[in-house]
Order: C-alpha cells, then sequence, then structure tokens
C-alpha cells in the first residue's frame, strides 16, 4: 500500500492517494485531515486553513443541517443514547478527525458493510525512517462496523454505522463502550476520531512530514501540535499506520433489479415480415409461392416498449422459433438493470 504518485502537490495539501502496491497511478482511496482549529498547515494571515475547509466540507456534506455547526461527535457519539462509557474526550466535539473515502470511480452502488477490517498498525519495522535498530513489533488496533448488531443512524447521504473494534463484522467492543469513527457505505466515506486513535496506537509525534515512525513510549501515534505556522502532513500518519499493516479490503456493492415479463404470441400475430425481401411487386404478393395461405415465419429477438412506444429493451433468443398461423407462444422475458 503507497501513496499515489498522480497528485499535484496542490492536491497533496488537502489530501494524500493511496494506492495498491505496484499501481501507484491508480488511486484506490483518498485520506484527508481535518481540523476546526486549523491545525497542520502554514495559513498566511486573513486565511482559513485547509484543514478547518476539510473538517467543515465533510460536516456539510454528512450531516443534517441541524448538525453542521456542532461538528462531528464521534468519542462522545450523539447517536447513543449515553456517552460511550471509555471515551476519550471529555466534553464537547471530536475538534480533529481523519477521512478515508474510496474512490466514486472504483465503486459501484456503495460499499459493502459489515464485512470489512481495518487494520492500523503501530509497530516498527525495519527500514522505517527513524526507527531505532532492531526495533519490531506487532501491535495493531482492528477496525470494523458494527452493523450486524446495531440499526443504522438516517443520514442526509443514507445510512451511517460506528466504527468499532473487531475484525469483518464481528465486534469486539461495542459503540457503547467506545467509537472511534463514522461509517457511510453509500458513498464510501469514513470519518475517524483523531483522539480517539491516538489514544489507542502508541509511537512519536515528531517529524510528522517524515515517514511516520512508532514506538513503545507514551507519546501518540497520532497526536498533533496546535501549531499552524507549518504544514505537518498530518493525513500521512493514517497512510503510514496503514502501510504498515497493509490491510485495508473493501467490497463494493450494487443494486439490480430483476423483472419479467411473459410475452404471448396469438395463432395470428407474427406470420409476416416487415422485410422488403419477403414480397415483390406492385401488390406487394409474397415472393414465394410456397408461403401463401400458411407463412411459416421465425422469430429471433423480443422487443420490450414503455408506454410513449420508445423501445427500452431487446433480447435474442438461443435459437429461431417457428411461427405460423396454426401455432402460438409464450415467450418469457427477464430484464436486470
Amino acid at each position: 500500500m503507497l501513496t499515489s504518485s498522480n497528485l499535484s502537490t496542490s492536491n497533496k495539501t488537502y489530501f494524500q492517494g493511496v494506492s495498491a502496491k505496484g499501481t501507484t497511478s491508480t488511486e484506490e482511496f483518498n485520506v484527508a485531515f481535518g481540523s476546526t482549529n486549523g491545525f497542520g498547515h502554514n495559513v498566511p494571515t486573513n486565511t482559513k486553513s485547509p484543514s478547518e475547509a476539510i473538517y467543515k466540507h465533510f460536516a456539510s456534506l454528512l450531516q443534517i443541517p441541524t448538525e453542521v455547526t456542532g461538528g462531528f461527535f464521534i468519542s462522545r457519539n450523539n447517536s447513543l443514547a449515553s456517552v460511550p462509557s471509555s471515551a476519550i474526550i471529555a466534553s464537547g466535539k471530536d475538534q480533529e478527525i481523519f477521512i478515508l473515502t474510496a474512490r466514486r470511480t472504483n465503486m459501484k452502488d456503495r460499499l459493502n458493510k459489515g464485512n470489512w477490517t481495518l487494520t492500523l498498525s503501530g509497530s516498527l519495522s525495519a527500514g522505517l525512517l527513524g526507527a531505532p535498530a532492531g526495533a519490531a513489533g506487532t501491535s495493531g488496533l482492528q477496525l470494523t462496523d458494527d452493523s450486524n448488531t446495531t440499526n443504522p443512524t438516517v443520514t442526509p447521504v443514507g445510512d451511517r454505522y460506528n466504527i468499532v473494534s473487531g475484525a469483518l463484522g464481528t465486534v469486539a467492543d461495542a459503540a457503547t463502550t467506545r467509537t472511534f469513527g463514522f461509517y457511510y457505505p453509500d458513498p464510501g466515506i469514513m470519518i475517524l476520531s483523531q483522539q480517539e486513535l491516538s489514544a489507542s496506537i502508541p509511537g512519536s509525534h515528531y517529524s510528522i512530514a517524515q515517514a511516520v515512525t512508532f514506538d513503545t513510549g507514551s507519546l501518540a501515534g497520532f497526536g498533533i501540535t496546535g501549531a499552524t505556522t507549518t504544514d505537518r502532513n498530518q493525513e500521512l500518519r493514517l497512510v503510514n499506520a496503514l502501510r504498515q499493516s497493509g490491510s485495508l479490503n473493501f467490497r463494493d456493492e450494487e443494486d439490480q433489479v430483476s423483472a419479467q415479463y411473459f410475452c404471448r404470441v396469438r395463432a395470428g400475430q407474427c406470420n409476416f415480415s416487415n422485410n422488403p425481401t419477403f414480397v415483390s411487386g406492385s401488390l406487394n404478393e409474397i415472393r414465394h409461392t410456397d408461403m401463401k395461405g400458411n407463412p411459416q415465419t421465425f422469430i429471433t429477438s423480443i422487443q420490450l416498449y414503455n408506454n410513449q412506444g420508445d423501445m427500452v429493451a431487446v433480447g435474442n433468443l438461443s435459437t429461431p422459433l417457428k411461427k405460423n398461423f396454426s401455432s402460438e407462444a409464450t415467450v418469457k422475458v427477464k430484464l436486470t438493470y
């Protein structure tokens, strides 16, 4: 799993592309960082930070109008009857979030729910910039959605589920204990709480613009600084945590409407042809005399029309169907779209 190679510098100010190893020119997901305080960027005077713009954009996109200005309440999950018992944030909204979005061109109707696992690794690996010699580990955090156990929350972009610890839809700790984010399968978006991730994966928060290094200390792997005078490339924290684990697998799905129609051909129907070669002469007499009295024709295709007389579907029969005045036929048509 690598960052995409075809993003411009201006794009990388707002998000990073994530590609499968070996196909860096094809983006599968985008990762962005949002902050209501504008943290993480060098912001000129009287200019809004890109991270602030990102936070407000996704708030207006994913939340109902009365919730937009309030922001995302992930750690203190506002879709539950009570605050999660192990919420990291003591009060208020999540002021910093990570956003993981699937590329719409690679999706069908939506991402599948209940069968994905997002693994974020806090372990060190050899060759990682800044990693101490011989440092290695297997620590990590596995996340999934709770669609198998919880009814969704309705949003302007479709159903929303909680992102909790677990794997492949099997919940380890319910959202009532701890909520790491919100999952929107229809647009293919995941909103993750920076502070919940920070409290779950230890690591260093220095040199954020470089490859993220993790250790067993008390510094948070997803920690940020409040400075707005330096571009920190905060989204690289999530990208590198994914890169170490190598686990980001989703399935998409699409809706298919299937309808069946029975087309009855009566004895007196479809016994002639509109093909001009079927007749000859000024009187349009049947060309072949053996067709007179009891013509033999063959049905090769079925066409379906709407109420306005427009043809909307056509299907070919596997073999031509013989038809004359002494025979009838019923053709079953299955239309899937």
